[in-house]
């Protein structure tokens, strides 16, 4: 019999859930041809390992795991795409979504004229349970925030439980950002025509095991996502990120500078070459943390990563000065060549470092 719906569960340390998780799915879908895609971002707690050991005996369960990579969207939407049903459900592995309504979503997509069904906490029924004053706050703000981007009258766009049609994902998948930790919003906001919903209200359940993903990290995530799909179509978003990490350098190197020469009484070229060399550790460092936290460096990779920062940025900063120079030579006002030259200088740090220093792994 084929597969009529797949459930899609990106995981990260859930192993205690596994097992409580597809029984709430075998009792919800009885009667239903469905599979759960657990994708797992190489999970220390071997989560892997048992969805494979349970899928040895139930073909019902499969294991997508991702070495050296890690994102909520992008989980989804690799596992949204390793399946061959026509229906497609997403809700997290941590049993706090309500897997009974599952049946009413189906149904509803398959009767309406319709491209997605949301698991709404905000719809009239639906509710957040315990959670703290807040959360509640923030929960309000990111979904006004996420209503101007979508231009839909969604409740709960924020919301990580929905189902969809398959032909739906093929319309707006090459438009993905697969950024953050809110793949629904990304869809909403990929699709160039109006999309068909409808909201069913669910009970946001009590967390039993493990730990909350929500953090500063999710938060940042989710402001690159709004920033993508409003300015990103006209500058990369990282490139910004880039400049205004670089931009924050050398307010750290006149900081240096000016403490190394007025109250170290250093030499110039000692203080200036202190100033450079704290400047470029720390523009690397908050470019692999923020920039491009997706392609984070950790271990031997941030030491072999630093180096080659240091040596695509010093070859900028010579770039930058040739380039000033000649077109002062040429007549160019100073101010400006002095800026066309750190233009120059930042397009070739950023394109340089993006293709060596933090090359995609997927690539």
């Amino acid at each position: 019999m084929s597969i009529e719906l797949s459930i899609i569960v990106p995981t990260f340390n859930e192993r205690d859930n596994v097992r409580p998780f597809l029984q709430n799915l075998d009792k919800a879908l009885d009667g239903v041809a469905w599979e759960a895609i657990f994708v797992d971002d190489d999970s220390v707690d071997s989560t892997a390992a048992l969805v494979r050991e349970i899928g040895f005996t139930d073909a019902r369960v499969r294991c997508l795991q991702r070495v050296g990579r890690r994102g909520l969207s992008s989980a989804c939407i690799e596992g949204m795409l390793a399946s061959n049903a026509p229906y497609l459900a997403v809700m997290d592995g941590d049993l706090q979504h309500d897997e009974a309504i599952l049946p009413v979503m189906l149904k509803t997509l398959k009767n309406e004229n319709l491209d997605i069904v949301v698991g709404s906490r905000y719809a009239q029924g639906g509710g957040v349970g315990s959670w703290s004053m807040g959360r509640r706050m923030m929960s309000a703000f990111a979904t006004m925030l996420s209503k101007r981007l979508v231009h839909a009258d969604l409740k709960d766009p924020m919301s990580g439980f929905f189902m969809l049609k398959r032909s739906f994902l093929e319309r707006v998948v090459h438009r993905l950002t697969g950024k953050g930790f809110k793949i629904l919003l990304d869809l909403l906001s990929s699709s160039k025509e109006p999309v068909k919903f409808k909201e069913i209200p669910f009970k946001f359940r009590l967390r039993k095991t493990g730990e909350s993903k929500l953090g500063t990290m999710v938060v940042w995530e989710y402001i690159m996502l709004l920033a993508d799909k409003t300015i990103g179509r006209f500058i990369p978003v990282r490139f910004i990120l880039f400049v205004l990490v670089g931009a924050f350098g050398v307010v750290w190197h006149l900081l240096v500078l000016g403490f190394g020469l007025k109250i170290l009484a250093l030499p110039f070229a000692v203080a200036q070459g202190c100033a450079v060399f704290l400047a470029m550790t720390l523009n690397f460092i908050f470019n692999n943390v923020f920039t491009y936290q997706d392609r984070q460096l950790r271990g031997a990779d941030f030491l072999k990563g630093l180096l080659s920062f240091y040596i695509a940025c010093s070859i900028g900063a010579f770039v930058n000065v040739k380039v000033a120079m000649s077109l002062f030579d040429h007549g160019v006002m100073w101010w400006l060549s002095g800026i066309l030259g750190a233009v120059v200088g930042a397009v070739w740090n950023y394109a340089i470092t993006s293709t060596f220093t933090w090359k995609n792994r997927d690539e």
